[in-house]
């Protein structure tokens, strides 16, 4: 109990640091999550080139995350590493689109109605990241299942999905719900207002959002080893115990950072096992 206070009282310091920061002096407040330390942008930059994946979240109306997600992505290309995009925004069914986007061969218009069918929100908040896709030939992976999908299994649950619905998901996906991840969801997501019944089917909906977007992402790497895969979620898939669990569990081998701003998890409970950076927009 005492050990928890400590790290309380730390992280609250960090938030009243981050508040300051942000009013004072406008600029990035970043918290590597490992020593509690701020660190610069930069820095921070430099630890994800070593990764294969970097995991980036966001609050999907939120502009701030999406300026974070390109900044990161422009930093990496500046390196000079080989990218590629995870969008959660794209299902796997739109790939062939995405793909003509990038080579340059599909109209804006016409790219832009691939994104609402897909994505309701605004195109602001994404289009700057994906005329830097497409000005850069940075390929763009659709990592998402059919919404409605997604959808039937929040509402009644996994056993719902009719043998035909099954066959739209990728091989071996199952949903297996255990106790850790369980409790990351109720972490991650306390603010939802559900009954038991419900709540076990908005996680069965997650699981399998997580695992289907772990595999579509593997299944790129495979073909392409020598890009590093941004990957722009939302901070509940984001966190480590989300989609970063399931390609581990697929490839331990694959290295990986996460950075959630803004955190999706309360600020005191927030640990390695769920990021390596905590970024609070200026």
């Amino acid at each position: 109990m005492e050990r928890f206070r400590i790290i309380a009282s730390l992280m609250l310091i960090l938030v009243m640091v981050a508040v300051d920061a942000r009013t004072s002096f406008g600029h990035d407040l970043i918290v590597r999550v490992k020593d509690k330390k701020e660190v610069a942008f930069k820095e921070m930059v430099k630890d994800l080139k070593g990764a294969k994946v970097v995991y980036v979240g966001e609050t999907h109306d939120n502009q701030d995350h999406h300026d974070l997600q390109l900044r990161i992505m422009q930093e990496l290309h500046r390196a000079r590493i080989p990218l590629a995009i995870g969008m959660e925004m794209f299902t796997s069914g739109s790939q062939k689109e995405l793909d003509r986007w990038t080579a340059g061969t599909l109209s804006k218009r016409r790219f832009q109605e691939v994104y609402l069918n897909d994505w309701s929100a605004p195109w602001p908040l994404y289009g700057d990241i994906l005329l830097f896709a497409r000005k850069n030939r940075i390929p763009i992976i659709g990592l998402n299942v059919p919404r409605e999908i997604t959808r039937k299994v929040a509402r009644q649950g996994f056993d719902a999905l009719s043998k035909e619905e099954r066959l739209r998901l990728p091989p071996s996906i199952t949903c297996d719900v255990d106790d850790s991840y369980m409790a990351m969801i109720r972490r991650s997501y306390s603010d939802h207002d559900t009954n038991a019944k419900t709540f076990k089917n908005f996680c069965e909906a997650q699981m399998l959002w997580n695992k289907s977007m772990a595999y579509t992402m593997l299944e790129f790497m495979k073909k392409n080893p020598n890009r590093t895969v941004v990957v722009i979620t939302g901070s509940g898939h984001a966190v480590r115990g989300g989609m970063p669990a399931q390609v581990s569990s697929q490839n331990p081998e694959l290295t990986s950072r996460v950075v959630l701003p803004d955190p999706a998890i309360p600020t005191p409970q927030l640990t390695v096992e769920d990021a390596d950076y905590l970024w609070l927009s200026h």
